[in-house]
């Protein structure tokens, strides 16, 4: 069975939006704005690149990251893996041809077929909708979060305010970066 992994850049309330800087939001860029940089906070992100397998996102985070990441070479591995977009709309003639194999699931219970196949982890990026509805329907195994020491008010958040039973998580790593950042992963308990 496959491990989903949510890995995100998270403000302390919850929202996922726009961290890189995509336009439309007006707090786009805000990991980078009004905070050191402390280069142990990110290394995380290159033990997610070599543990995950595969990468799975939504519609709207496939078609902002297809246009940039093919490009950027820090983390050739997230090019080369297979990627999932999880979208009912999207469509193959949509795919770009130079982000490797990509495959294109329907729905939660596609991604739950998913899950039971053998491989390796499974890594969300972005795709606040998707993350919601994931959790939601207990798909997330772990959430792997750098936790920024802001607090953005509006924004796409990654936790959804559905009424559910609580989840219980434990904590599997986390550091303290000088910088404020809180690294945090946590396994969902079953």
């Amino acid at each position: 069975m496959r491990t989903l992994i949510t890995t995100a850049f998270v403000s302390l309330d919850g929202v996922i939006e726009a961290p890189g800087g995509e336009p439309g939001y007006r707090n786009s860029g805000w990991t980078f704005k009004d905070i050191a940089v402390d280069e142990a906070a990110y290394e995380l992100k290159g033990q997610e690149q070599d543990e995950a397998t595969a990468m799975m996102i939504g519609r709207v985070s496939y078609e902002s990251f297809s246009k940039v990441w093919p490009s950027i070479t820090d983390f050739p591995r997230y090019n080369a893996m297979p990627k999932y977009v999880v979208s009912s709309s999207l469509q193959e003639s949509d795919l770009v041809d130079n982000w490797g194999e990509t495959t294109i699931l329907r729905s939660l219970d596609d991604v739950a077929a998913l899950k039971e196949t053998e491989g390796g982890p499974i890594s969300i990026h972005g795709s606040a909708t998707l993350n919601r509805n994931l959790a939601d329907a207990g798909l997330i195994d772990r959430y792997s979060l750098l936790v920024f020491p802001v607090l953005l008010g509006a924004g796409k958040r990654l936790f959804s305010e559905s009424d559910k039973d609580k989840q219980r998580l434990q904590l599997v790593d986390n550091a303290s970066y000088s910088n404020g950042i809180q690294k945090l992963v946590y396994d969902v308990v079953r």
